[in-house]
């Protein structure tokens, strides 16, 4: 790790000069010039209050957390295959997210399973196909190139009532797959 990069860094996203965190560290200016250079290296105490003046700690100016993903491929899809259905989690592990997007793929005349009604919000994009949202009172049809956005109040399913597969980006807030 390059201490003096990082604790630069930090000086900079707190817009502060080196004149201000020499005044806040009780530092001389050159020296932490020299720290910021990796030219030196400061003893942990003298550490402690350069980054009390940067407000952390070395808990978390040490802590290296792990680069978030944003970008998944086919590898990283987990895909469940059943009655007709096949079921793609196209981003791994949506369960700790605010929303889940999975690829639903229905052969004809088959159903998504039921969802039960939920307190959240529900949206699709019709990628292939003709489908219809069937709730316990109305049947709406959603063809390909449509969308469907609606709250999830009502138990509710899918059904593919073509003649071929149907594909649907189905989206659900929070996570219900």
């Amino acid at each position: 790790m390059e201490l003096g990069k990082k604790i630069k860094a930090l000086r900079l996203q707190n817009g502060l000069t080196l004149e201000e965190l020499a005044a806040r560290s009780e530092l001389t200016k050159g020296f932490l010039s020299q720290l910021e250079r990796d030219l030196t290296s400061p003893s942990v105490s003298t550490l402690e209050d350069i980054l009390e003046a940067l407000g952390t700690n070395l808990s978390d100016f040490f802590h290296e957390a792990e680069p978030e993903q944003l970008v998944f491929g086919k590898e990283d899809y987990f895909v469940n295959e059943q009655d007709g259905r096949t079921v793609t989690w196209i981003v791994p592990n949506a369960q700790k997210n605010a929303m889940e997007p999975i690829l639903l793929k229905l052969q004809p005349q088959c159903c998504s399973e039921t969802i039960p009604a939920f307190k959240g919000e529900e949206f699709g994009y019709v990628l292939q196909g003709t489908i219809q949202i069937c709730t316990e009172n109305q049947t709406l049809t959603v063809r390909s190139h449509e969308t469907f956005y609606f709250s999830a109040s009502r138990s509710h399913y899918l059904k593919n009532s073509g003649k071929r597969e149907a594909k649907v980006l189905w989206v659900t807030n929070p996570p219900m797959f």
